[in-house]
């Protein structure tokens, strides 16, 4: 199956699963995603993550965190699509729920939080927003 925008299907498998109370899904890994949920780990809002080997592509199981039964992932959204490309500068990346959320971004440095991206002083396609 084709899929054109893997970073969309990516949020809404998360956002699905979360729906009906899954502890865990599955997603095809990419460098990208696999960036994606390694900045969702360290921001606290998945539990865990884990990289399986499977033919034809790798995949990706992602263990979702639930906080007394409510998800800890409230929102994704997916700023910057296919058809419209949406690039920042450093001094115009968005403070996500008044720095409650994380908004992630894919800069000539690598993907990284838009804090991350202020500190560095680096700008570059504002990709999601999580919180």
């Amino acid at each position: 199956m084709l899929i054109t925008d893997p970073i969309a299907d990516f949020l809404t498998r998360i956002r699905n699963a979360q729906q009906r109370e899954k502890q865990e899904l599955q997603v095809p890994a990419t460098k990208m995603i696999v960036a994606i949920t390694e900045i969702l780990k360290k921001e606290g809002f998945i539990k865990d993550y884990q990289l399986v080997d499977t033919e034809p592509q790798k995949t990706l199981s992602v263990e979702l965190k639930y906080v007394n039964g409510v998800a800890a992932i409230r929102d994704l959204k997916r700023v910057s699509k296919p058809g419209v490309r949406r690039y920042v500068g450093y001094k115009d990346i968005p403070h996500v729920m008044r720095g409650l959320g994380v908004a992630i971004l894919s800069t000539p440095k690598g993907i990284m939080t838009g804090k991350q991206a202020r500190v560095e002083k680096t700008g570059g396609e504002f990709i999601c927003t999580v919180y």
